[in-house]
């Protein structure tokens, strides 16, 4: 997984330095400072010290030397450290646009273990924003949980934690076969011959089916996805399984659901911060498309 994380970030900076056209390999000193403080607002200190860290593996790999001790560059991440014990960035919001270009890199035919990655990512990623969930109640589904209609989908979300009750979520289906969530959903089940169990698992390279996904893993497939198709989150704001949550939320506030309606749905219990997701209705170009019966 570092070496995939460590090609992401590799592939980032190269094209930075191609849009800036400047050498990427050796890369100056003051190359890796720009670079690094254009994306500081984004990554944060320790996306940052994992961008220099694929840059430094990709120079000593060519066999060439490497400034990253420069002491304008060990200056700026010891400045960030000292700040940085700054507030969390917030979720960016990823709205219904945001949630298409992601699938988008979920070609369903593309052969061997990639069709298998490609049809759960699309699933996943489509049911976390139409059922607006939260990443654990997301990985916790199993088959079980799950009852396919002519409408759509019913979901008994919170099974798996005995100190909670069992919530009944409906998703309707969409109108888009690519964005439809009951679609995906379907497609992946029956293609990975899932009738019991995790529906999320773990896949191997081989393609097998492992144990149950994990949250940390949604994070990293959303990572991954956006990375392909060059979604980044606003500055100031950063990537994570939250914001599809708070997509839905902001989107259903957005066609007119009520606080009630957006509550039950989501399954809030503070009015007040369901509320918070309402104020940013006006900073976001809302398309209405995606958004399910609520």
């Amino acid at each position: 997984m570092t070496r995939k994380i460590y090609t992401d970030d590799w592939g980032t900076f190269c094209a930075w330095c191609a849009a800036g056209s400047v050498s990427h390999l050796p890369a100056a000193p003051e190359t890796i400072l720009a670079y690094l403080t254009a994306r500081q607002a984004t990554l944060g200190l320790s996306g940052l010290r994992v961008a220099l860290a694929a840059i430094r593996s990709h120079h000593r790999q060519a066999g060439l030397p490497l400034a990253s001790a420069d002491p304008a560059i060990s200056r700026l991440l010891s400045d960030m450290a000292q700040a940085g014990r700054s507030p969390v960035r917030p979720a960016a919001v990823l709205t219904a646009a945001a949630i298409e270009r992601l699938v988008s890199s979920c070609d369903p035919d593309p052969g061997g273990r990639a069709a298998f990655l490609n049809l759960r990512d699309r699933a996943l990623l489509l049911l976390c924003f139409a059922g607006g969930l939260r990443r654990s109640e997301l990985v916790a589904l199993d088959r079980e949980d799950i009852d396919v209609t002519r409408e759509g989908l019913t979901l008994r979300v919170g099974s798996s934690r005995p100190d909670k009750p069992v919530a009944s979520l409906h998703v309707s289906r969409g109108t888009d076969a690519k964005t439809c969530a009951v679609q995906a959903m379907e497609t992946w089940l029956r293609r990975a011959r899932i009738d019991y169990g995790p529906v999320f698992p773990r896949l191997t390279a081989a393609g097998t089916i492992e144990a149950r996904l994990t949250g940390n893993g949604v994070w990293k497939i959303l990572r991954r996805r956006a990375a392909l198709v060059g979604l980044e989150a606003p500055a100031g704001e950063r990537l994570s399984p939250h914001g599809m949550r708070a997509g839905f939320i902001v989107k259903a506030y957005a066609t007119g659901a009520s606080d009630g309606d957006v509550m039950a749905h989501a399954r809030q219990r503070d009015r007040g911060a369901t509320r918070r997701y309402n104020g940013r209705v006006a900073s976001l170009v809302i398309d209405p498309d995606l958004v399910p019966d609520i």
